[in-house]
Formats: structure tokens, C-alpha cells, sequence
């Protein structure tokens, strides 16, 4: 048993370390919010692929780099943002949320597209675990308003803030509020084309942040 731990922790921080160590440090400022997002899939899991071959892997990282480029930028800099894969590479849901829970994450939000054999589905769906703990009403908060931010300033037509039982949410219930935020539809032409547009990269970015300030409350409620 002692060798099996040994194997798995070995494993587990060789996976960290292909990242630059200062990805991972705690240098966040007494007054930052932690804020873990998770693109998902990653390496040899492409995710959805789309009509004109999109990878999922490909626009959700895009999206969680920009993110950190907006954050730091910010004169507020409110945010210390890690993610839970900065390049091409295969992280398991376990780790992620392993990792998650050492960075002391104030929120997490995993990152996907979607996909459809109708080729019409369209819009975001934004999901919370269905399991409940002190964490849910943040986590229903935070989806309900990303899905109000995403509708109005996008467009996106919203299919919904649904409960469900993926890993990275059952296992983020009881520490962080998490959401998983489906981002449209690669099988859609449309969605697929907005989403491998650099400048909506940006907004999408822009305005999870947003999404999340204004979930904090950080108006009116810095973090001491």
C-alpha cells in the first residue's frame, strides 16, 4: 500500500511539474480571490471536435489563458487565476480537483464545448453539482450568473443551469463553489465560427470574469 502511495505521488506532482513552478506558487496578495479554471480534456482527448475540426482541448484553453492575460492587466487585480492544464497535456479529473483543493480554490469552473448530432442545438448550459453541501448556493449563484452575462452582453441563448454528477463537481462539492460551463456547440457552424474568432475569445474571457466579480460581490465585499 505504502509503494502504491508513493507511485501515485510521484505521478501526480511529475504531472505538475511540466508547468513552470510559479504557475503553481502561492504569491497571491492578502486581498486576492483564488479562481482554478479547468480546461478540459487535454492531450490525447481532443473533446468535441467540430464541423471544420475545432478541438475542444484547443478553444477552452485558449479561453482560460485569456482569462489570466485580462486578470493580470486588471488595475484591480482582484484575481489570482491557475489553471489546472496551461498547455496541450492530459491531466485526470482526480488530479484536477486534487490540485484544486491545494491551491485553497475561492471558486473553480471548468471549461467545455459542446457537442450535438443535430447539427441546429445551440447555446450554453452551465451545470452544479446535484449533490448538496454549504458550497451550493455559491455554486448556483455563480451559474446563474454567468448564464445572465453570457445571454446578455453575447447573445448566447441559454439552455439552462442544470445539477448533474461529473467528477470534478462531486469532488469539488464540500471545499469550493464549482461550476462546469458548457460554452456552445461546435457542431453548430455558427457557434463553432464565433468561438475560432480571437476577439470573442476575449469577451467570452472578459465576461466570466465579470460573471464571477460580480458573484463575489466584490463591490461591496473585499477579501480580507
Amino acid at each position: 500500500m505504502e509503494l502504491r502511495k508513493s507511485i501515485f505521488s510521484i505521478f501526480f506532482f511529475s504531472t505538475i511539474a511540466i508547468f513552470p513552478i510559479e504557475n503553481y506558487s502561492q504569491t497571491e496578495k492578502a486581498n486576492q480571490f483564488v479562481i482554478v479554471v479547468d480546461p478540459g480534456h487535454g492531450g490525447s482527448d481532443p473533446g468535441a471536435v467540430g464541423i471544420n475540426g475545432n478541438k475542444e482541448k484547443d478553444v477552452v484553453l485558449k479561453i482560460a489563458r485569456e482569462m489570466i492575460r485580462i486578470s493580470k492587466s486588471s488595475p484591480k487585480n482582484e484575481f489570482k487565476i491557475y489553471l489546472t492544464r496551461y498547455k496541450d497535456s492530459l491531466i485526470s479529473l482526480s488530479d484536477r480537483t486534487k490540485l484544486t483543493k491545494a491551491l485553497k480554490a475561492d471558486v473553480f469552473i471548468s471549461l467545455h464545448c459542446n457537442h450535438s448530432n443535430d447539427p441546429r442545438a445551440r447555446g450554453i448550459e452551465i451545470y452544479v453539482s446535484n449533490r448538496i453541501s454549504h458550497q451550493s448556493n455559491e455554486s448556483v449563484l455563480l451559474a446563474y450568473q454567468l448564464q445572465k452575462e453570457l445571454r446578455k452582453k453575447l447573445g448566447f441563448e441559454s439552455r439552462g443551469v442544470k445539477f448533474a454528477n461529473f467528477q470534478v463537481l462531486r469532488e469539488s462539492v464540500t471545499d469550493y463553489p464549482a461550476i462546469l460551463l458548457e460554452l456552445g456547440f461546435l457542431s453548430n457552424w455558427e457557434e463553432e465560427k464565433w468561438l475560432n474568432n480571437p476577439e470573442n475569445i476575449n469577451h467570452m474571457a472578459s465576461l466570466i470574469l465579470v460573471a464571477i466579480r460580480k458573484s463575489l460581490n466584490l463591490d461591496k465585499k473585499p477579501k480580507t
